[in-house]
Order: C-alpha cells, then sequence, then structure tokens
C-alpha cells in the first residue's frame, strides 16, 4: 500500500505526456524549451519547498499510501514528482488552451463580415 500515491503520481504524469504527444502541446512541441520549462519550474517548486521546511512551515505527513522514503528531513520522495506533474501538468492546460483560444478567434475573423 505504501506505493499508491507515487504510482497514481507516475500514472497521471503519463498521461499528461500522452496528451502532449497526442496534440504536440509542449514536449512534442519544442522539446528543448519545454526541458527548460520544466527543470526551471521544478528547481523554483524545489527551493520553495526547502524555504518552507527551513522556516518550519512546510511538515511531511505520515499517510499510509506514501513510501515513507524521504530525499532530505520533511521532503518525501513523492514531493519532486509531485512537482514535475504540476509543472507539466500547468504547461500542457495552459498550451492547450493557447490553442484553443487562438482556434477560436481565427474562426471568429472569418466568419464576421467585413
Amino acid at each position: 500500500m505504501g506505493f499508491v500515491y507515487l504510482a497514481l503520481l507516475l500514472v497521471t504524469l503519463g498521461c499528461m505526456l500522452l496528451l502532449d504527444r497526442r496534440f504536440r502541446l509542449f514536449f512534442w512541441r519544442d522539446a528543448v524549451s519545454a526541458s527548460v520549462v520544466t527543470v526551471t519550474g521544478l528547481a523554483f517548486f524545489l527551493l520553495w519547498d526547502v524555504a518552507g521546511i527551513a522556516g518550519g512551515i512546510f511538515f511531511r505527513g505520515e499517510a499510509a499510501v506514501a513510501t515513507g522514503i524521504v530525499l532530505a528531513p520533511e521532503l518525501p520522495i513523492e514531493e519532486p514528482v509531485f512537482l514535475l506533474f504540476l509543472v507539466v501538468c500547468t504547461m500542457v492546460v495552459y498550451t492547450g488552451a493557447v490553442r484553443i483560444l487562438s482556434s477560436t478567434r481565427r474562426r471568429s475573423a472569418v466568419e464576421e463580415p467585413s
């Protein structure tokens, strides 16, 4: 039972990457830029977590579905995986929304009488 949360995070991350591949939104559109954004976002959120842990704000909760493996005090292995999912999900949703809005605007411009 201890690997359920980590497994679910990896499965949902995989699903986001499948959506990305299907519609060429983020990594499959520009792998280099996507990698830079992902690493930068992950680093930012990890630094945020470390600052919160150092400040006594963030604590690792005990959960039966978590592995119990910690990378540092109060930093479970699931946290960087969650943050990776968060960054990838945000970018896939953002690029998908931009594509939908652009398409809608183009259609509206074509349909309007001049």
